[in-house]
């Protein structure tokens, strides 16, 4: 009996060994994971390739990691239209702006009255919207003779989120700078478009001078920025829809971005 057990035992490793070769997945190996090779043409030429490969190219406005640009890519037109048009793009407002004011709100401001916080004006308390609706949601390049036109007419609507902030950062006792990269000229205009729509009482309306003009927008407001901190001022915010209003010197203490992938501002 035992010599039966024996044979029995030693036919079995002679199968394990000689099968040794060709079952290595016998025993756990490691994951590996697979990515799909490239889409194939007729999927990269359709709606829902086009709709990421926008999405993508908005992400990549939003985070300041594409080279500077003068129009949407033509083939994201109708996103970007959807999107400015549709409920994306005020949730994303709305986010920003509460974000913002949770921030506001955190700040133990100094008795002195120098906390300040800046505002862009364009795209971040007045939309252009109605402007842009009528030029492709920025298909078009920009005609700074026909955006003159329409910032003369005083018209554009105020961004209802970034109106809220504004009063609750007026409020809680901040001093505000808004700071645009608009012409002196436009003084007048630009006043009576804010007052109409909602924004008063800001302490300093600061627009580019006739030794402002040909100056990028990023050196130009750092000029201005850093005006107000020699000033005494601390820029605890900063909000804008161009990383040219929040990127330089001088920066704020919280600089807050709304979207904007209509145009780019260097």
């Amino acid at each position: 009996m035992g010599l039966l057990r024996f044979f029995i035992l030693l036919s079995l490793i002679s199968v394990v060994f000689s099968h040794e070769g060709s079952n290595l997945h016998l025993f756990p190996r490691p994951l590996i994971i697979q990515y799909p090779e490239l889409v194939d043409t007729h999927f990269r030429d359709s709606a829902g390739e086009i709709q990421l490969q926008c999405t993508s190219w908005r992400f990549a406005v939003e985070t300041n990691n594409l080279s500077p640009w003068k129009t949407i890519p033509p083939e994201c037109a109708d996103y970007v239209k959807e999107y400015m048009m549709g409920r994306a793009y005020r949730i994303d407002l709305e986010r920003v702006s509460n974000e913002a004011g949770e921030f506001a709100n955190s700040i133990k401001l100094g008795e002195d009255g120098k906390d300040a916080w800046v505002f862009d004006i364009d795209e971040t308390l007045l939309s252009n919207l109605p402007y842009y609706t009528e030029h492709g949601y920025g298909l078009e390049v920009f005609n700074s003779v026909e955006f003159d036109k329409w910032v003369e007419k005083a018209m554009a609507p105020p961004i209802e989120s970034s109106l809220r902030l504004y009063e609750e950062v007026l409020k809680l006792g901040f001093r505000v700078f808004l700071l645009t990269g608009r012409s002196e000229r436009h003084r007048g205009v630009t006043v009576d478009n804010l007052i109409s729509a909602g924004f008063r009482d800001w302490d300093k309306l600061i627009l580019r001078n006739h030794e402002d003009h040909g100056k990028v927008a990023t050196v130009y407001k750092s000029e201005k920025r850093d005006e107000m901190v020699e000033e005494g001022y601390r820029i605890v915010g900063n909000s804008g829809d161009q990383w040219s209003d929040l990127l330089g010197s001088s920066t704020s203490v919280r600089s807050i971005k709304l979207p904007n992938p209509m145009y780019y501002i260097q």
